[in-house]
């Protein structure tokens, strides 16, 4: 019922939708598209990733089962799947009765499956083989109940997090034959990853004991400051110690673009709350409410604002429309209305909590203050009743504490779906603009498998697209395929100008030593972009080298 309410928040964008975008050309777009514009070939299929089996007789490598579990589930979402959390699996082990580190059989796994209601199953094992390691994994799918033939990658132990990759990559490849990005993509997604980090983050968060778990996220954040997932796991542990400063700042240091931008960002709100910090916590929540307008995220906005002595009258009343059966949002905004004088709307809201949570005493005590004060006259009071009953307006609005992850998941999927439909929509060149911008943006943050894939799907709808090709230029160039680098890049200047392509053929001749070659691709960058940043670099670094040459 909670999660329908969530959902309704967007009830009013999807209207709006409708109205501007007809069925026709939802669909026409839709097929000019292709699969891979707005989520991947795979978006619609969930997968479970499943812990591998250890199978090299090592118990200081058992932590390698969650973190193959762990690499493949966030390559598969850059690929454009929907594999489930750890959370959810964990969750879903609890609700069959079994333990968090069991080896699942077949039949268990595919129970495990049908509770978390996935279409695939990935299940691996890895072993060593003198100083390399070598990764096995095979698809289980669901429905037909088949299991596809097993593909395998191997490597030295410390590239282990390229060997995952690649195993990520072959298994895409193979649940999607028609994807198109490179493996050497899927590799470098994981190239900034340090192992010591990853090995440590991994720990915190399969440890039993807490204070180990914050020992190793801890470390894991110390070795590696940009590590956002360790961020966000060393903050639900800090806020479910009540260690709610620390845990703030945490929050704060999650990747505001990534995955977990917009719990960070609730749980963010709740750690300032609770440290009494209501003017940060109001503009945290606000954050999240200006993509995800959910009804707790109101609520909690609103009851930052009513800690300041301001008025929250407003988005409670958002809180209470998008979730009209949440009986909390009632009472705060019944308690709100008293304190700004609203006496007879507030009666209406209180009793409407009552409706929907009969034996809250609190309200119940509001309820029979509030009659009373307004049905007796004033000179009539008695003192002790005039004065309990002004200590029961006081009362304090809630605060919604739950964070449903899968309602936010759900609100964020049709966001995205709100977002293909307006694509879809536009005319195909208009709509090759906005993905390759969207795809610059991924680029300029390192997503470069993110990036390959909006860029391919560009070039897939509009052949005639320079800037796709340009960009994947640049991602070949920083996946060190210099040759496939140069070919993409000499494809989008036979399309038209662009200064991109100038600059990644200027880099590679510039690595290459020729000088002249790359002085000219500067130039022309420069003559269709003269305030470019990174022309006027690539220049600097020619004249660098030409005068150490001289």
């Amino acid at each position: 019922m909670r999660r329908a309410g969530h959902l309704a928040a967007l009830l009013g964008l999807s209207l709006a939708l409708a109205l501007s975008v007809t069925v026709h050309a939802h669909a026409q777009g839709a097929a000019e598209i292709g699969p891979t514009a707005g989520g991947g070939g795979g978006r619609g299929r969930i997968l479970l990733v499943l812990p591998f089996d250890n199978l090299t007789g090592q118990p200081s490598l058992e932590w390698m089962r969650e973190a193959a579990a762990n690499l493949l589930s966030s390559r598969f979402t850059s690929a454009g799947f929907a594999p489930m959390s750890r959370a959810d699996r964990v969750y879903a082990l609890d609700h069959l009765g079994l333990p968090q580190g069991f080896h699942p059989s077949r039949a268990s796994s595919l129970k495990l499956a049908e509770t978390l209601d996935a279409d695939s199953i990935i299940v691996g094992s890895y072993k060593t083989d003198g100083g390399e390691i070598v990764a096995e994994a095979q698809v289980v799918d669901v429905p037909h109940l088949r299991m596809s033939q097993a593909v395998t990658a191997r490597g030295q132990m410390r590239a282990m997090t390229s060997v995952f990759d690649a195993l990520a990559w072959k298994l895409t490849r193979q649940m999607d034959p028609g994807f198109s990005v490179a493996e050497e993509t899927f590799v470098a997604a994981g190239s900034g990853l340090r192992l010591d980090a990853f090995e440590q983050y991994i720990r915190g968060i399969t440890e039993s004991d807490q204070a180990e778990r914050l020992r190793h996220l801890n470390a894991a954040v110390k070795l590696s400051p940009d590590f956002s997932p360790a961020w966000m796991a060393l903050g639900r542990e800090q806020y479910a110690s009540q260690q709610y400063e620390q845990a703030a700042e945490a929050f704060a240091k999650v990747d505001h673009n990534g995955a977990d931008a917009l719990e960070a960002g609730f749980y963010r709100g709740l750690s300032l709350l609770f440290s009494g910090d209501y003017a940060r916590a109001g503009e945290a929540f606000a954050g999240v409410a200006r993509v995800l307008p959910l009804a707790e995220v109101l609520n909690n906005q609103a009851v930052a604002l009513a800690r300041q002595g301001k008025d929250g009258i407003p988005l409670f009343r958002q809180a209470v429309a998008a979730d009209p059966n949440g009986a909390d949002y009632h009472f705060n905004l019944a308690v709100s209305l008293r304190r700004r004088g609203h006496d007879t709307e507030a009666l209406a809201e209180i009793s409407h909590c009552l409706r929907l949570h009969s034996n809250d005493s609190e309200a119940q005590a509001l309820q029979k203050a509030w009659k009373a004060s307004a049905t007796a006259s004033t000179g009539a009071l008695e003192a002790g009743a005039d004065e309990e009953a002004e200590t029961r307006v006081d009362a304090l609005e809630r605060i919604e504490r739950g964070f449903d992850a899968v309602a936010f998941r759900q609100a964020a999927f049709m966001m995205d779906q709100m977002n293909e439909a307006r694509l879809a929509a536009l005319p195909p060149q208009e709509r090759a603009q906005k993905l390759s911008a969207r795809a610059k943006d991924y680029l300029d943050r390192g997503l470069l498998l993110e990036a390959e894939r909006l860029y391919q799907a560009v070039a897939a709808a509009d052949p005639k697209a320079a800037a796709a090709h340009a960009g994947l230029a640049e991602v070949r160039e920083r996946t060190g395929a210099a040759g496939a680098a140069r070919k993409e890049a000499h494809i989008a200047l036979k399309l038209g100008p662009s200064a991109d392509a100038y600059l990644v053929l200027g880099r590679l001749d510039l690595a290459d030593g020729h000088l002249d070659e790359a002085g000219k691709e500067a130039s022309e960058a420069l003559e269709l972009v003269p305030a470019s940043k990174a022309a006027h670099e690539l220049r600097q670094q020619i004249e660098a080298r030409q005068a150490q040459k001289k």
